[in-house]
Parts: structure tokens; C-alpha cells; sequence
């Protein structure tokens, strides 16, 4: 696997963003919005309102479509992301990031950004032909959506509770099994 740090990051935003808005909501406040907004690097404008809050949260649906569409319904998703957003993508370089693509001007709004930059980064998953690194959480109990970077590609749980969780079942399965 070969995604350029800026795609990795925006695959990691965009499975978080998703997975915010599962229950229980993670993602529910302005702050909580600035340190979404900080943890992920973005750059450019960030309003810090509930209006932005809002518009944010509402491309949970659109991009958990987007991440967990089959490879060859991606496309046409991608092409209406960029055109719905205007994008013209353009090399820029910040002091924490080498050279990159942005797709939308840095005084855009944030929904719109992070819709640009999800788009952006399924490009390359499309092209190397890695969807395969996206997928549900195989927790029974959990629909969140799993970006596995791993080199085997073990990862089969959208967090560490659900992980824990599934880890604990199996536990007391086997002591049961042996006692």
C-alpha cells in the first residue's frame, strides 16, 4: 500500500467523521469540532459555529457511502464531490507537510474541504485498487466503518472498545469451553 500521507490522513478524517456520528455521537460540539479540526491538521478557515458544526456532520451519511461503496460505484461519487465542490486541485506546501494536493481554496468552508479531500484521497484508493482496506466494523453490534493501514490487513474493528470487547467475548468463550 502506497497512499501519500495527505490521502492517509484524509481516509483517517473521513472514518472518524463517520464513526462520530454512529451512536454514540463523539462529534456534538464546536470544540469538539476544533479539536477534530486540529487533530487532523486541517488548514485554512474554520468558523467555529454551529452552522459549520452542522454542515459537517451532515456529510457523515455521504462520505460513509463513499468509503464503503463498491470500486466501480465510487467514480461517478467522486466526480460529483469534486464538481459539487468546484474542486481545481493544486500543489501547495505547509510547514508541518511537504508538498500536496488541495482540491478547494484554503477560505472555503470546512464541509467542503473535507469533502474535497475525502474525494481526493478515494482517487488513489480507486487507483491502487485497495478498497479492500475499507469496511464495516466486524463487531455484531457496531456499524462503524474500519480504515485498516496494516500491513497484513488484520484489522477487522473500527476502535480499540470494540476490539476490547470482542477480544473479552472470545476470552470468556474459551474459558468456557475448557472449565
Amino acid at each position: 500500500m502506497s497512499f501519500t500521507p495527505d490521502a492517509v490522513e484524509a481516509l483517517q478524517s473521513a472514518t472518524e467523521l463517520v464513526n462520530a456520528a454512529e451512536p454514540p455521537a463523539t462529534l456534538t460540539t464546536v470544540a469538539e469540532l476544533d479539536a477534530f479540526f486540529r487533530r487532523h491538521r486541517y488548514t485554512g478557515r474554520l468558523d467555529g459555529t454551529e452552522g459549520e458544526l452542522d454542515a459537517v456532520l451532515a456529510l457523515a451519511p455521504r462520505l460513509r457511502e463513499l468509503l464503503l461503496a463498491d470500486r466501480d460505484d465510487v467514480a461517478p461519487l467522486v466526480n460529483a464531490m469534486l464538481a459539487e465542490v468546484g474542486a481545481v486541485p493544486r500543489l501547495v506546501r505547509h510547514e508541518h507537510e511537504d508538498w500536496h494536493l488541495h482540491a478547494v481554496e484554503d477560505d472555503a468552508p470546512l464541509a467542503d474541504r473535507i469533502l474535497a479531500e475525502t474525494a481526493m484521497a478515494m482517487v488513489d484508493v480507486v487507483r491502487a485498487d485497495e478498497h479492500s482496506r475499507l469496511d464495516v466494523c466486524a463487531d455484531a453490534d457496531c456499524s462503524g466503518v474500519v480504515l485498516d493501514l496494516s500491513r497484513n490487513r488484520s484489522r477487522r474493528y473500527c476502535s480499540v472498545t470494540c476490539t476490547n470487547r470482542n477480544a473479552q467475548a472470545a476470552h470468556r468463550a474459551r474459558r468456557a469451553g475448557t472449565a
